[in-house]
Formats: structure tokens, C-alpha cells, sequence
């Protein structure tokens, strides 16, 4: 991971334009639960484009509401390559946990398998893959999800496995949650509502060192202050 650490720090250093691809599920595709509010992806843009002053860099969105990592797989072309991305992000997990699904029950091994298949589908295209575990669930109404932990856990073992740069977004979720629910963060059992979606783009950007020069700065002031007042 310190050889991509090293090659997303001087990409981000050179003005060579970027393109970035975000990728998931419901969450990444941001529709409803932020009730017309931006979504963690939009946040990153403003970042990134604005903030940052990285205009010619490109910031696609291309999750789908419901889908499973099985079904990125069999999309990827579309998904991630047609794009010819420099990053790619992954957030997954969250249907692909449900034992209720019409798909059937995946076992977390078996997700893990798929998880390790694509980074190593990114990095065959001369992507830097960044993984996202996905955020807690209220499990008490979700309760087909119960098995979230695992399969956040998962991502993680296939970051260590795979020396992939991983975005621990379950343990972040846990922590505003007091180790419980972060109800105020959701928008229903298992959606980020907007003030979610501030802690995603937050975490996000902590991470993979995203920051603009201090005359410039404008979003992430305003989404931790959002995030601090909301807890």
C-alpha cells in the first residue's frame, strides 16, 4: 500500500488531470436519503474541483441502487474501465450481507473472493483501488443485514490482504455512534442521511489526504462543523 499511498500523494502533488471513479451501492449512488441535499460524491467534487483547484480532474459516480459486488464484476467495463480511471473507490456490502435478498445468501468468504477480484481487476487497469467498508446499519430494523460486521470486517482483511488503501467508514459510523447506533447519521435503517453523507466525504478526505490551501478552504469547515452539530 506505500507504493500507492506514494503514487495517489504525487498525483495528487502533479496538475496532470485525475479521474476518479466511486463505485457501490444505494449509498454511493446518493439518491433519496439525502432529501435533496448533496451526497458524499458531490461533496468530494467540490472538494476536489473547487477547493483544491483541480478543475480538469472528473469525478464519476457509477453505483447503482441494490447492487451486489457480483454484479460490479460482471459490469466492470462499464462500471470502472470504460472510463479509464486513475482511482477507484469501492463502498460494498450492504445488500450483499442481506439473507433476504432475492439473489441469494453470500457467504462473507465468498464476498471477500469477489472484493479481491476487483482491486485486483483496478490494478490491472493501472487504477489505484481504495476500498470503503460500509457504514453501521440499525440492525433492530434492519434485521436482515445483522451480518453488516462481517462483511465490513472482510473488506478490511482484503485491504491487509492485498496492501489495498482502505477507508474504514463501519469503524467511523461506530465511533459518532458511541459504539452504538448513529441514528442521527441515517436517514432509515441502513441509509446515510445527508449528515452521513458529510461524515463519508470527511473520512474520505482524511484518508487519502484531500485538502486545499487554507484560502480556499471552505468544505470540509463546513461539513465537520455540520457533523459536530448534528452530534
Amino acid at each position: 500500500m506505500g507504493g500507492e499511498r506514494d503514487r495517489l500523494r504525487d498525483a495528487l502533488a502533479s496538475k496532470t488531470p485525475l479521474t476518479w471513479v466511486l463505485t457501490g451501492d444505494s449509498i454511493t449512488h446518493g439518491l433519496l436519503h439525502t432529501r435533496g441535499e448533496r451526497n458524499y460524491v458531490d461533496h468530494l467534487h467540490e472538494l476536489i474541483r473547487g477547493d483544491m483547484g483541480r478543475v480538469q480532474d472528473a469525478l464519476i459516480n457509477t453505483a447503482i441502487s441494490g447492487w451486489r459486488v457480483t454484479q460490479l464484476l460482471k459490469d466492470f467495463d462499464r462500471r470502472v474501465a470504460h472510463w479509464h480511471p486513475n482511482i477507484v473507490t469501492l463502498m460494498i456490502g450492504t445488500n450483499d450481507c442481506s439473507t433476504t435478498a432475492k439473489a441469494g445468501v453470500v457467504a462473507p468468504h465468498e464476498f471477500a473472493a469477489s472484493v479481491t477480484e476487483f482491486v485486483q481487476r483496478v490494478r490491472k487497469i493501472g487504477a489505484i483501488p481504495v476500498l470503503q467498508t460500509p457504514p453501521t446499519i440499525d440492525i433492530a430494523h434492519a434485521p436482515e443485514r445483522a451480518r453488516i460486521a462481517e462483511f465490513a470486517q472482510a473488506t478490511r482483511d482484503v485491504a491487509a490482504g492485498q496492501d489495498v488503501i482502505l477507508i474504514d467508514q463501519f469503524a467511523r459510523f461506530t465511533e459518532l455512534g458511541a459504539g452504538g447506533v448513529a441514528h442521527h447519521l441515517l436517514n432509515d435503517p441502513f441509509h446515510p442521511g445527508a449528515t452521513g453523507h458529510a461524515v463519508l466525504a470527511l473520512e474520505i478526505a482524511r484518508v487519502l489526504g484531500l485538502q486545499a490551501p487554507p484560502a480556499s478552504d471552505r468544505v470540509l469547515p463546513y461539513l465537520a462543523q455540520r457533523v459536530a452539530d448534528a452530534g
